[in-house]
């Protein structure tokens, strides 16, 4: 299974902010639409991204205020990215291997979509779902021995 995979059953939605913009106007953007991160997008090009752990980071900085804070300098502006072409357990390694919560998508470097840890771990829950049930059809349609049957199992 690959990132396109993905991203084609989530959907093409992207919420972007500049790094100029206001960090509480970013937070209010996360909380109307329930999202964990914003990509951070400058001239066309993505310069970051901002995930709620920023923002926790720059409250605790600035003792529990983000007052006239901008995102640019509280970004992660050195995010990890994938192409739709990364394989699904290679994205779940790299993401548990730098802590990230969300990956952007990239591809020719234009933006394609976000992938959250949530994105990866539904989508290998749903396959071993499917897998399960494939091999539960198999084995309820697996021929019955009848007595005398030449299929017998060899002795140990």
């Amino acid at each position: 299974m690959k990132v396109s995979d993905i991203l084609r059953v989530k959907g093409g939605t992207l919420f972007t902010v500049t790094p100029d913009q206001a960090l509480s106007a970013a937070v209010d953007t996360m909380a109307q639409h329930d999202i964990g991160s914003l990509i951070v997008m400058d001239r066309g090009e993505l310069a970051g991204i901002l995930t709620f752990r920023e923002v926790m980071l720059a409250l605790v900085a600035k003792g529990g205020s983000i007052g006239g804070t901008t995102v640019g300098k509280v970004m992660d502006d050195e995010p990890i990215t994938c192409t739709p072409e990364t394989e699904i357990d290679e994205l779940r390694r790299l993401m548990l291997g730098h802590h990230a919560r969300y990956t952007p998508v990239m591809s020719q470097g234009m933006l394609m979509g976000v992938i959250s840890f949530y994105d990866v771990a539904k989508a290998v829950v749903d396959a071993q779902d499917f897998e399960n049930r494939m091999l539960k059809a198999y084995i309820r349609d697996w021929p019955v021995e009848e007595p005398g049957d030449e299929r017998k199992a060899a002795p140990n």
